[in-house]
């Protein structure tokens, strides 16, 4: 073999990643002068130089299942649980790199994945990634695959709890995951027809949205259906979420011995999401006199058969990673754009997200058919 590229996948599982390792094996194998060998659980089989031979028989019937072949987990290079302790574990990822004779190291993830590859790059690391994840919220790319699927169930999941909202006369909250961005309850919401779309870039007034269902009340409709992002916050959340986040910053800028503190309370905000969403159905209920429930779809988004846009999309990309390593490219996204795909460096990625646009066409579309955004 001419050359040997090594594959990764890291971070939340996502669907489509079993049809991005295929392309990329029998793409790499069908020219006839690549081996490909995949290290098991992420950045951690990396460093422990855990390894799985990417071969035709291996490859064969994973296009259509869940998950990931590899495994994958959140650890990252520079911060690396051992022993107990967090360690830098960069140099011994990079001497397994060169064990290899790697040409080329595919690393499959989200953001976070990207700024950990990145940093691998600038330890002189050849490296490519995919843009993976069902939130969609990666920088530089039209689209991740992965969030067909997830917009897919959270969409059939909300059309099955219109049944029970109707019968009962109830407000229904259904939680869908995006942390920091809203593509997904923005996509499923318009999809199912939700009365309310709840969504992190768009901070919402309790009163506002509870208007919009004493008003679908007056004209009869006595249920309403509220999808709302994990990251979606009150005018109120929002503004101490700010105040937090700015005390943490500068205890970080001033070196204060309050620094620690600060980190935990903004991190004990940032991680009591679901708190948020239960509060805002308890606020409904009081609100409407309607009783209320709420479903938080949470993994259930994550697992399953990939839909066929993202077994064709992780195809996509997977096989034009390899010809991009053929042409000596390195340090770069494979991204979607339009119909074909673009390398873009990863330094132009990393630190960024894509949200929602407060233009974008999706919003527009859901304020013209009375959609409440909560604003």
């Amino acid at each position: 073999m001419d050359r040997h590229i090594g594959i990764l996948t890291a971070g939340g599982d996502s669907p489509g990643l079993n049809a991005a390792i295929r392309a990329i094996g029998k793409t790499a194998l069908d020219t006839g002068h690549m081996e490909v060998v995949g290290f098991k659980d992420g950045f951690r089989g990396l460093m422990e130089n855990r390894i799985m031979r990417l071969e035709r028989s291996t490859l064969s019937s994973i296009l259509t299942l869940g998950g990931t072949i590899l495994g994958t987990s959140r650890d990252k290079p520079h911060k690396m649980p051992v022993g107990g302790e967090l360690m830098d574990m960069s140099e011994v990822i990079c001497d397994n790199y060169f064990r290899h004779n790697l040409d080329a190291l595919v690393c499959i993830g989200g953001g976070g994945t990207q700024k950990n590859a990145y940093r691998l790059a600038q330890r002189g690391l050849n490296i490519l990634t995919l843009p993976k994840t069902i939130d969609n919220d990666v920088y530089g790319t039209d689209v991740t695959f992965g969030f067909d699927t997830a917009m897919e169930i959270a969409t059939e999941a909300i059309d099955r709890l219109h049944s029970t909202a109707h019968s009962h006369h109830r407000i229904i909250v259904v939680e869908v995951m995006g942390h920091n961005a809203g593509w997904l309850a923005l996509g499923a919401g318009l999809a199912s027809g939700a009365d309310v779309i709840l969504i992190p870039e768009i901070p919402y007034d309790h009163e506002k949205v509870a208007r919009a269902i004493r008003h679908r009340q007056q004209r009869g409709n006595n249920f309403s259906i509220v999808v709302v992002a994990e990251g979606a916050l009150s005018i109120d959340e929002k503004k101490k979420r700010d105040k937090l986040r700015t005390k943490k910053l500068k205890a970080k800028e001033n070196g204060d011995l309050k620094k620690k503190q600060a980190s935990e309370a903004y991190a004990r905000f940032s991680k009591n999401r679901a708190e948020h969403t239960l509060r805002l159905s308890q606020h409904l209920e009081e609100m409407t006199g309607l009783e209320s429930r709420l479903t938080i779809l949470g993994h259930l988004q994550r697992g399953g058969t990939p839909s066929a846009t993202d077994r064709v999309l992780a195809t996509k990309l997977g096989s034009a990673c390899v010809k991009y390593v053929e042409e000596g490219l390195s340090n770069v996204m494979i991204a979607v754009r339009g119909d074909g795909t673009e390398p873009v460096s990863l330094a132009d990625v990393i630190g960024k997200r894509k949200v929602v646009p407060l233009d974008h066409c999706w919003l527009e579309s859901a304020r013209n058919v009375g959609t409440c955004l909560g604003d």
